[in-house]
């Protein structure tokens, strides 16, 4: 990793989205004490499911604790200024993983701390969602390079993390979105700068069909995020025509999958009843980020450990 972070996919090579793949795979169904003398704080101004219970398990399953502080507790940047917030922690634990809203707060931490700060979710991006993604499209298809990713809705904090990810690893990345919902140009610039180098192809339209056309991944997610509540009624009605559904899945190729990063809104971004038969592997996803997260927390809090002599970026991985 290029710091002590992890706030973005873009702090990763694609050689370090391989090793956390790997050590993901390793650390499934195994109980360590490889961190058996850590503790992390799990700083959340946003309410969690998956990321809360993944974390605090994951630290559990190395031999860690972990510490949960609620938004009334630590009043982030009101109560307190996240600077100080950053290098009190720093002092009593090992980490911060933090799911806020600003993508702002999270790199305000990581200057004032000095333990890890984890991106736990911001507005902005959701890395360690991408990567436990990568993880399950990798188990299923036994590859990355060379398949193709449709994301059909917002460009979000995933589909950003996602284009990123992809981007690095080979993956070809299609997205369909509404007029005025799609990809901002910073980042389709530093994912066409790692397309280049890795063979993806990228595509940004607004016709649904279009992405989904011979994918092996059909992605969606909801299309009004936390935050976004006083945008309902527009966002409904830009998005009329980009539900997932049975008809648009028949245009992605053969066996592909359905993913979404939960919690869905089966009326809206999905058709009823999709997520809960094949081609969904959602709760695959939905595991796979206590295993992803078990290898990042071991990649920043951990003891170092030196490659595998001769191993080459990527090998293996067409």
């Amino acid at each position: 990793m290029k710091g002590k972070d992890l706030l973005s996919i873009a702090d990763l090579t694609a050689q370090d989205i391989w090793d956390l793949l790997d050590r993901a795979q390793e650390l499934k169904g195994a109980w360590t004490h490889l961190l058996q003398d850590k503790i992390i704080a799990l700083l959340f101004e946003k309410p969690s499911l998956r990321t809360r219970v993944s974390f605090e398990v994951a630290m559990r399953q190395l031999g860690g604790q972990s510490l949960f502080l609620s938004p009334a507790e630590v009043g982030l940047g009101q109560r307190e200024p996240a600077a100080h917030v950053a290098r009190v922690l720093s002092r009593y634990v090992n980490g911060l993983v933090v799911r806020t809203f600003a993508q702002s707060v999270l790199h305000e931490l990581a200057e004032n701390a000095s333990v890890p700060v984890i991106n736990g979710l911001s507005d902005w991006e959701h890395p360690c969602q991408a990567l436990a993604d990568l993880l399950t499209i990798y188990e299923k298809k036994g590859k990355l390079s060379g398949l193709t990713l449709a994301y059909i809705g917002d460009a979000n904090n995933v589909a950003r993390s996602l284009l990123l990810a992809s981007a690095l690893v080979g993956m070809h990345f299609h997205l369909a979105s509404p007029e005025g919902y799609g990809m901002d140009h910073e980042t389709v610039q530093q994912a066409r700068s790692a397309a280049t180098a890795s063979g993806a192809r990228l595509l940004f339209c607004q016709d649904p069909a279009e992405a989904a056309s011979g994918a092996d991944v059909v992605y969606t997610d909801v299309w009004v995020s936390m935050g976004q509540e006083a945008e309902s009624a527009r966002r409904l009605s830009a998005f009329a025509g980009y539900q997932v559904d049975r008809k648009l899945l028949s245009a992605a190729a053969p066996g592909a999958l359905l993913m979404h990063p939960l919690p869905a809104h089966p009326d809206q971004e999905v058709a009823p009843g999709l997520l809960e038969e094949p081609p969904s592997v959602v709760f695959d996803q939905a595991e796979n980020r206590l295993h992803l997260q078990k290898a990042v927390l071991l990649r920043l809090l951990g003891k170092r450990e030196a490659p595998a002599p001769g191993r080459r970026q990527g090998e293996g991985r067409g």
